[in-house]
């Protein structure tokens, strides 16, 4: 990571201009936190200094993409409308290039003479963030700083706030004094600390600052800055600005999109069509396709005609939906995975280049009938892309609408940051006959609705208005998949050696799908050597289900967590806790809510209700 060094040159904004390729690292981040963690316009502490991670313009060269890898991925690409995905850069620390950083926040303290000020006035040699009054003491970057839920990012106006009863005096903090910034020492508290001026205006402390109207009634609006983006224009913004621990989860949230890629897109042919799908889609006839590959691809044999039309076929074709419904770009790719994954391509001549293969298991599944499992899948190899399409702030991505999402480059690019994962999975597919007697039980069907209405409140709570509330996907189905997955992914962290973290769920659980994927996905150790595809053998997975459902049955929490009408974040899980049903964050879809294992197996007083309790008499 390129950090900016303190030269005269200037932004726009009077922050100190993006950094030169010159210029040494001061840090390092692995590719997939560039993608998860720290994505463009995120905050970074190195050592005792901030930065925010520069836009990915072509134009000012915030990214350098000499050693970063182009990937395809053509199904989440056309859903993103991109030509393609590049992986961030991760060269060494000889190498000029590097993801671009610039300082932020600007406001800054010094803990010896406890001066607050911009941090050009500090006057600061080249490349170092020191007060150059107190003999070069390290100037520590603000606490805090103040975003909207449009993503605009700025810091925080401590004029305004300790200058609040005196606003004839300006905006712009130009009182004749010099703010000052301490810690009284007396608690942890926001009360401790402390801003005061030598103007000889009372001093105030921050306490206060993070209740939602603070801002608002100190008149202070947003000023549509996006310090992540060099040379950007102030935005007109109407939103009231919140103020925000400079390392909340809040300032910084990824809007991510992920695929897995199927055939036919799944062989390597894609990839050598990516510059040419434009020109190929205007012809129509098989000879113009043909005389088009002859010149483009002059002696390469490896891309047949029959080939080709069969990708431009597959690309015109209607997505399937069910009637009645519209389903987004991300329920359709979906939907594709899930009749891919209950197809397999066993008969699929499947090469090197192949990066899907799934097969059925060449042993009996009759083992997995009572577990009213109607097919399972070995997934030897997979591949998903997952990329970072924005980011939000305050908005929680999940439950706000693409009006909330910030760009992550001022002018349009034709590529998203991206990275790519191998491993291998086992898919299973419940018998949706089964599934949908079960899921019309009254009882289920109580306990959901409980589960869903905490839901849709806590969406509320979360949405930025009425009308960008989503509605809860909670409905029996899902919530049986999900903790079904769950339960499985903890067995085998305990049976297969696999820790937790190194599994990942993928659901199908819309009206007209019924499974789950239970995947490797990661770069380590624990990634692609068949230890997972041998759990998903029927003996074995049998063996693995039973034990699953037995530890379902008890939880060091109960009988607390088996009787919990409501619990996890918004109330929105019942019988689930850290005990027994949760996974670690990264390996679940929807943040450890919408789990009940009382459907797996049933409550005490009506065990009937488990979709896996024996039948009833």
């Amino acid at each position: 990571m390129t950090p900016p060094r303190e030269r005269r040159r200037r932004g726009t904004d009077g922050s100190p201009a993006a950094p030169r390729l010159d210029l040494p690292r001061r840090g390092s981040v692995r590719r997939a936190q560039m993608i998860t963690t720290y994505g463009v316009g995120s905050l970074i502490a190195v050592d005792n200094e901030s930065f925010i991670v520069s836009g990915i313009d072509k134009a000012h060269h915030s990214w350098q993409l000499d050693e970063a890898p182009i990937i395809h991925e053509h199904r989440l690409a056309r859903a993103l409308e991109v030509r393609h995905f590049r992986l961030p850069p991760a060269s060494g620390d000889g190498s000029k290039d590097g993801v671009r950083v610039r300082r932020f926040p600007l406001w800054h303290s010094c803990p010896q003479c406890k001066s607050l000020q911009h941090v050009r006035d500090f006057n600061p040699p080249p490349g170092k963030n020191v007060c150059t009054t107190c003999d070069e003491e390290p100037l520590v970057p603000s606490r805090f700083v103040v975003a909207c839920e449009d993503g605009h990012l700025d810091d925080f106006p401590y004029w305004k706030w300790l200058h609040r009863g005196n606003r004839e005096e300006g905006a712009t903090g130009r009182c004749g004094g010099r703010m000052s910034l301490r810690f009284s020492g007396r608690s942890a508290s926001l009360r401790s600390i402390v801003v005061s001026c030598t103007c000889g205006v009372p001093e105030v402390s921050m306490e206060g600052a993070f209740r939602r109207s603070a801002l608002a009634e100190l008149k202070v609006r947003c000023e549509g800055r996006r310090p992540w983006l060099e040379g950007a224009p102030v935005e007109l913004c109407p939103k009231s600005p919140r103020t925000l621990q400079r390392g909340s989860s809040a300032v910084w949230q990824p809007v991510l999109r992920s695929a897995l890629s199927i055939p036919p897109w799944s062989d390597g042919l894609a990839d050598k069509l990516t510059k040419h799908w434009e020109n190929l889609r205007g012809y129509s006839s098989r000879l113009e396709i043909e005389i088009y590959l002859k010149g483009a691809f002059p002696g390469d044999h490896s891309v047949s005609v029959d080939a080709v039309m069969g990708l431009l076929a597959a690309e015109q074709e209607e997505d399937p939906t069910p009637d009645g419904v519209v389903t987004d770009s991300h329920q359709r790719l979906r939907r594709q995975e899930y009749e891919q994954l209950s197809a397999g391509n066993a008969l699929r001549d499947k090469g090197r280049e192949e990066q899907f293969v799934c097969e059925p298991p060449v042993s009996d599944v009759s083992a997995l009938s009572s577990f009213g499992v109607e097919r399972t899948m070995l997934v030897k190899r997979l591949r998903e892309v997952r990329a970072l399409k924005a980011f939000t702030r305050l908005a929680d991505p999940e439950t706000s609408s693409e009006k909330y999402e910030a760009d992550l480059s001022l002018t349009p690019t034709d590529w998203l940051p991206a990275m790519e994962v191998h491993g291998e999975g086992v898919f299973v597919r419940l018998d949706e006959e089964r599934l949908a007697d079960w899921a019309e039980l009254d009882a289920v069907a109580r306990r959901v609705k409980r589960m869903r209405d905490n839901h849709d409140r806590l969406l509320r709570e979360r949405a930025t208005g009425p009308a960008e509330v989503p509605a809860s996907p909670a409905t029996p189905r899902m919530v049986l998949l999900h903790t079904l997955a769950h339960v499985l992914i903890n067995e085998w962290s305990l049976e297969a050696g696999y820790p937790a973290g190194a599994l990942r769920e993928r659901l199908y659980a819309d009206p007209r799908m019924a499974g789950f994927l239970v995947y490797t996905a990661t770069s380590d150790s624990a990634g692609s050597l068949g230890g997972v595809v041998a759990q998903g053998e029927p003996a074995r997975l049998a063996v693995a289900l039973q034990s699953a459902l037995q530890r379902a049955h008890w939880c060091s929490a109960d009988p607390l967590c088996i009787e919990s009408r409501s619990s996890g974040a918004g109330g929105a899980n019942l019988a689930a806790c850290h005990a027994c049903a949760m996974l670690p964050e990264t390996s679940c879809e929807y943040n450890n809510i919408l789990l009940d294992r009382a459907l797996l197996i049933g409550t005490p007083e009506d065990p009937g209700i488990g979709f896996f309790s024996p039948p009833r008499s």
